[in-house]
């Protein structure tokens, strides 16, 4: 799915906390948005998923308004915060009910959801626990789970690597891999992890202060060259 930015603005106040005159994200790429805390990484995820309005400015998602055509939603996956998740639900409840929406049978929902089980480990969950009552590494789990099972053609996450223990962020990264490599899925994905998301992502925009002030196509050198940048900010 091809997205585009057109004089993009969104302002609180007298504050502007995001300005991208221009952003073109081609169908197919993987591209990953890094940044301090207060970038404007995660207000720039919601505005496309049409969570918020922008001040100024058009979202397009293959030339479509976010804001003003639904379409897109039926091929997005999606996950930026717990409030994504249905905490009073259990966890097999939940899959049920998001791959509903995405008109999946049942039985293409059990498929997927055996798929995905070795994300889990050995913690199983297939029991009357809800939701809320799962460690926060397996709440996240589960909304990854729930945005990549319905096969998007965009999918936008939001720090998918945070509270995950080093084997589960091995295995979302292989994930992330594979669905780049094997789909024409579009993946749009900020995190802190510059090792991680410099494997995952061909391409890596670094964001400040609501502003775009680097756009690069991955190379070996990608990653030093990040550490070097965040180094001398923190200098």
């Amino acid at each position: 799915m091809h997205l585009q930015v057109q004089n993009l603005q969104k302002r609180y106040g007298l504050a502007t906390v995001l300005d991208l005159p221009e952003l073109d994200i081609d169908s197919g790429a993987s591209f990953g948005l890094v940044g301090n805390n207060g970038a404007g990484k995660t207000t720039f995820l919601r505005l496309v998923l049409d969570l918020i309005r922008p001040s100024k400015g058009q979202v397009l998602l293959n030339g479509q308004d976010v804001s003003q055509d639904d379409a897109w939603k039926g091929y997005t996956g999606s996950y930026l915060s717990p409030a994504f998740l249905i905490d009073y639900l259990t966890p097999v409840e939940y899959i049920h009910f998001v791959g509903s929406l995405y008109s999946m049978s049942p039985d293409q929902i059990e498929e997927k959801w055996d798929h995905y089980r070795p994300f889990f480990g050995d913690q199983p969950l297939d029991g009357s626990e809800y939701i809320r009552n799962l460690s926060e590494g397996n709440k996240k789990k589960m909304g990854l789970v729930a945005a990549l099972m319905v096969e998007p053609r965009l999918l936008v996450l939001d720090e998918p690597f945070a509270n995950l223990d080093p084997t589960s962020q091995i295995r979302l990264k292989d994930m992330l891999k594979t669905l780049d490599q094997t789909t024409d899925t579009t993946l749009v994905i900020s995190s802190h992890d510059l090792n991680h998301i410099t494997e995952v992502c061909r391409r890596i925009a670094v964001i400040e202060r609501g502003v775009i002030v680097r756009d690069i196509n991955t190379a070996p050198d990608t990653l030093r060259e990040l550490e070097h940048y965040f180094a001398v900010e923190e200098t």
